[in-house]
């Protein structure tokens, strides 16, 4: 007996993976809620939202008719708007799927299923360490679930599929004993399952609302234009500064006076009444997005430096050097070597922030004090990465990238994927091992070196001398937030109250923040601190060091005069630490960085 053979075209499937994308939107808190593993941060389903969401603000506001080049689409988008670690996985998931479907106009039930099966294959050999009971195991038995016999009814075939991945999410704390503990499924494959339904439901009822994702090319046109213009924009608009801005009746004569307010120049506002993208030249970026957010939803905020841009096409040096804004150096330091930075993402609720960009370290202490939620910070996109890295490697031979510590973050990792994508033979990635001051004293000698004519291999070599040699140590006045952010277990808080205890935590070879002493009373902290960091520093060197404070500057003061008593000093600095340490040592917490300097 033989049976039709339908074919998933280009429209159907866009609708398809529209009603799956909200549907993991609208789940996003249930999923922070149940977020444990790998860490029990409680921002899966948040990272999931935001992945999606650059998908549906990118290929899937555009009507398709081949179901080839929409996967294709679909993949690059959710690559470089991929957050956290079940957003890369998703990611590459699609970027999988895309590669086995290539240009297919359409794709009969087998050639999806094949295409679904290297798209879990592909997820899968992303990761170093792939565990079972996760979002990876749930796409597996979707993927088994489809290589069944097909009979022609679609909707009885996908159902199957979704069924076997309902068992196989059900079975998550089977597999990780964490899961089983906290008496939860992992999120991260509640949120594909998500997607799933999503999709199920528009395969039973055919309604899917794509109102609101209509095509904006003019937008597009007009942005990249204007970014032709640098030349010829205000040099006091440093900031080349982009989002979009989601809303029913958007007031665009509103928002362009209200843009116009702040002085800003090469000002672009294209789009519908629901769906607009901003694009401005702005002395302040922060404030450009907080005005913005007066009127609408902000969503995919950029913001790149013109005049970082600037030096970099008039400097001379071979090599590129570029952090993220985990390291904590001041600014004039970063300006004087020409060090470039790609900010990770803050977000409190549902702002999301670009650090040390969108959101001052002083405002992100202001909000940590005043907001009712907990601050998330989540890696760059590849894309974030990317549109750098690809700007730098236009004007220098090689990059160097020196990133936040591999153990406590996947920035380094996400910077990995845009080198892959991009010049892996020019580009250097550098896990510092490190965070705050420590990062930013091996970025500052990576450039220190590249200004005196250093190749990348040769940098590379010197900061892996140096990178045992650097050390960071953090004091926490109060471990509140870290309590709350899952950090440190709640059972800790009383009794280190009661003993009247603050707590010291240092890098640990690994490249973690562990806890390694505690100082008694709360007289004389700063000095005490000098002195168990001096203890520990070895004898006969010298150094250079930052000293991060966490809107405590007073306090900073005295540690650093403490330290410049104690230890032979070459350099040092004073800075605000930001979100990376800030986030879970809460206010008041001081950091010491250390590195011989010779």
């Amino acid at each position: 007996m033989s049976f039709p053979r339908p074919l998933i075209r280009g429209p159907a499937l866009r609708r398809a993976l529209i009603a799956g994308a909200r549907r993991v939107i609208a789940q996003r808190e249930s999923l922070n809620k149940i977020n444990v593993f790998p860490v029990p941060d409680g921002d899966t389903g948040s990272n999931l939202a935001f992945t999606l969401g650059g998908v549906l603000a990118g290929a899937l506001s555009r009507r398709s008719q081949d179901a080839g080049e929409l996967l294709r689409r679909v993949g690059e988008d959710a690559v470089d708007g991929a957050r956290g670690n079940s957003g890369a996985i998703l990611a590459q998931f699609f970027t999988g799927v895309a590669e086995a479907a290539g240009s297919a106009r359409a794709l009969e039930p087998r050639a999806l299923a094949e295409a679904v099966r290297a798209g879990a294959n592909s997820a899968r050999q992303a990761l170093s360490e792939p565990r079972e009971g996760t979002i990876l195991s749930v796409i597996s038995a979707f993927a088994e679930g489809l290589e069944r016999r097909h009979d022609g009814d679609i909707g009885a075939w996908f159902r199957s599929a979704l069924e076997r991945s309902r068992q196989a999410l059900a079975a998550t704390p089977t597999q990780l004993a964490v899961l089983a503990r906290a008496g939860v499924v992992d999120a991260g494959a509640q949120g594909f399952v998500d997607l799933l339904e999503g999709i199920h439901d528009f395969i039973s009822s055919g309604a899917v609302d794509a109102a609101g994702v209509a095509d904006d090319l003019t937008g597009d046109l007009e942005a990249a234009e204007a970014h032709g213009e640098i030349a010829d924009a205000d040099p006091e608009h440093r900031w080349c500064s982009e989002c979009l801005l989601i809303g029913e009746g958007l007031d665009r004569a509103g928002l362009r006076a209200a843009v116009g307010e702040l002085g800003s120049s090469c000002v672009v506002i294209a789009g519908s009444h629901s769906r607009l993208r901003l694009h401005a030249h702005v002395a302040n970026p922060g404030q450009l997005f907080e005005v913005v957010a007066r009127f609408g939803r902000v969503e995919s905020p950029k913001a790149d430096d013109m005049h970082a841009q600037a030096r970099t096409a008039a400097g001379a040096a071979a090599v590129a050097v570029i952090t993220d804004s985990a390291a904590d150096l001041p600014d004039e330091v970063m300006q004087r070597f020409n060090i470039h930075m790609v900010p990770v993402r803050v977000n409190f609720g549902d702002e999301d922030y670009l650090d040390k960009v969108g959101l001052s370290t002083h405002e992100f202490y202001r909000k940590l004090r005043t907001e009712l939620v907990l601050p998330k910070t989540s890696q760059p996109a590849p894309g974030d990465f990317r549109r750098q890295f690809e700007f730098l490697l236009s004007h220098h031979r090689e990059m160097v990238y020196v990133g936040i510590s591999r153990a406590v973050s996947g920035t380094l990792q996400s910077a990995e994927t845009a080198v892959q994508r991009g010049h892996p033979d020019r580009s250097h990635v550098f896990d510092s091992g490190n965070a705050s001051g420590g990062e930013g004293l091996l970025a500052l000698r990576a450039a220190e070196l590249a200004a005196q004519g250093a190749d990348g291999a040769s940098i590379m070599a010197d900061l892996a001398r140096l990178k045992p040699l650097t050390r960071t140590w953090a004091l926490a006045r109060d471990i509140s937030h870290a309590v709350r952010g899952g950090r440190i277990p709640a059972w800790a808080k009383p009794m280190v109250e009661w003993l009247g205890l603050t707590p010291m935590a240092a890098v640990k070879p690994h490249g973690r923040l562990g806890v390694v002493g505690g100082l008694f009373g709360k007289s004389r902290l700063p000095e005490r601190f000098a002195a168990y960091v001096a203890r520990r520093a070895p004898p006969g060197s010298r150094y250079r060091l930052v000293v991060g404070h966490c809107d405590a500057p007073e306090d900073g003061e005295r540690l650093l005069a403490a330290l410049r008593g104690r230890l032979d000093i070459a350099d040092g600095w004073l800075v605000e630490t930001g979100s990376a340490i800030g986030a879970h040592a809460g206010p008041g917490a001081l950091v010491v960085s250390l590195q011989p300097a010779d």
